[in-house]
């Protein structure tokens, strides 16, 4: 791909990357609102393991399978960008529902390293070509949709 040079391409992508996960690094966003909190992580801290295991929304998911789901798909779009075969396959990224204390804190922890991968697989790219780029992309617009699905489930906590 010829135009944008891979620094600006590789600043864009980790900064929608901290934003999807981390929260909106500056007084502007891409998709978020500006609020603080408003990643992933920050949404999901300070739930329960009861919280989390709680079934409702369309087809009757959990925060603990949403997470779940969220990091086998980080695992498959660092594979890809590392050129290592990836499946499309994200069937089985949904077996996870409920979960007891330790699971859940295992599972936010596995959601911090996933999306640690991917964010040093996106920074360390030198060469970016379509597939690259729409792996990226993808594992970004797949994680703000995720967010986005959580954050429905949650009460305002004012």
């Amino acid at each position: 791909m010829s135009g944008t040079p891979p620094v600006v391409m590789v600043s864009l992508l980790t900064r929608m990357l901290v934003e999807a996960f981390e929260g909106p690094p500056g007084p502007w966003t891409y998709f978020t609102d500006a609020s603080p909190g408003t990643g992933l992580f920050a949404t999901i801290t300070g739930l329960n393991s009861a919280q989390a295991s709680e079934r409702g929304g369309p087809g009757h998911t959990t925060i603990a399978g949403h997470v779940h789901h969220v990091s086998a798909s980080l695992v498959l779009s660092t594979r890809a960008l590392r050129g290592e075969q990836a499946s499309r396959d994200r069937g089985r990224s949904w077996t996870v529902t409920t979960v007891d204390d330790a699971g859940w804190a295992d599972l936010q922890a596995q959601l911090r390293r996933e999306y640690d991968s991917l964010f040093v697989a996106v920074e360390s790219r030198a060469v970016w070509d379509e597939d690259a780029l729409g792996v990226a992309i993808g594992a970004i617009a797949h994680a703000a949709y995720h967010l986005g699905a959580i954050r429905q489930r949650i009460a305002p906590r004012d």
